[in-house]
């Protein structure tokens, strides 16, 4: 009994693995190492996994996709969770306001996903965000700026547990987060400076859910030549308000029913 929340892990991780690698797939070798789960380990719990019909494997080579029963309880739990239909033109204006590409992030556990995004008419992009690319809380504009929303409690446990700097470098040292997060407190948007891409800026803002948690983020990203200090706080009130308005939105959609229907 003791081993199952270690046992549940090791699942999850190897289909969070999976999902990096959609539509594609990818083979027992290479989701066993992403996931740190040994390869005989790795292919029993796969194997299992798709007797329920949580991941596919394609007999002709062997790589493992998502299953069926992925796809069924995620539309089920869409409506709760799935903010891109409100998102979407709100990343519209943003791109076509900015010139930049905008992209949303929702926050899962001690990572934030990209979910969607909508190109910039700029010519130079940064390619660092792409939907379903996931990165630490803390690491890039929209891990940052929904840490810096955090209790400080929160704040002080993640860093403590988490060691950014092995996957991401000294940049991301403890330290260096927490005067990222002081700065983004100040400005109320996050900025990344070129930290994981050289010459390839983002800048987020913070989306809350309706119990004001930093549930998802909105950021745009470009070239360093774009987000001069002269232009980025100018980005930055753009942002700030279409994170606003999508809060305001999601508020509205997600209101009690007794809010809409006073009893009498």
């Amino acid at each position: 009994m003791a081993d199952k929340p270690h046992v549940i892990g090791r699942a999850t991780a190897l289909v969070r693995a999976i999902g990096d690698h959609e539509p594609a797939g990818a083979s027992t070798s290479d989701l066993a190492r992403e996931a740190h789960v040994a390869r005989p380990t790795a292919h029993r719990m796969l194997t299992m996994l798709a007797r329920e019909g949580f991941v596919d494997r394609d007999n002709a080579t062997g790589r493992w996709s998502l299953g069926p029963e992925i796809y069924l309880l995620g539309a089920l739990a869409a409506d709760r969770y799935d903010i891109t239909g409100s998102a979407r033109a709100i990343l519209r204006e943003l791109a076509r306001d900015t010139g930049e590409s905008a992209f949303l992030s929702a926050r899962r556990g001690d990572e934030t996903v990209c979910v969607a995004s909508e190109e910039g008419s700029f010519p130079l992009r940064s390619h660092v965000l792409h939907p379903g690319i996931r990165f630490p809380l803390g690491v890039a504009s929209a891990g940052l700026v929904i840490l810096a929303h955090l209790p400080d409690r929160d704040i002080d446990e993640y860093l403590d547990r988490a060691d950014l700097t092995t996957d991401h470098g000294t940049a991301h040292a403890a330290g260096a987060v927490r005067e990222r997060i002081t700065r983004t407190r100040t400005d109320g948007y996050a900025t990344n400076p070129a930290l994981l891409v050289e010459g390839s800026w983002g800048l987020g803002a913070a989306v809350f859910d309706h119990r004001d948690s930093p549930a998802w983020a909105l950021s745009l990203t470009g070239v360093e030549t774009r987000f001069s200090p002269d232009r980025r706080p100018e980005l930055g009130a753009l942002l700030l308000r279409a994170a606003h308005q999508l809060t305001r939105d999601l508020r509205t959609r997600h209101r009690p029913a007794s809010d809409h229907h006073p009893s009498s």
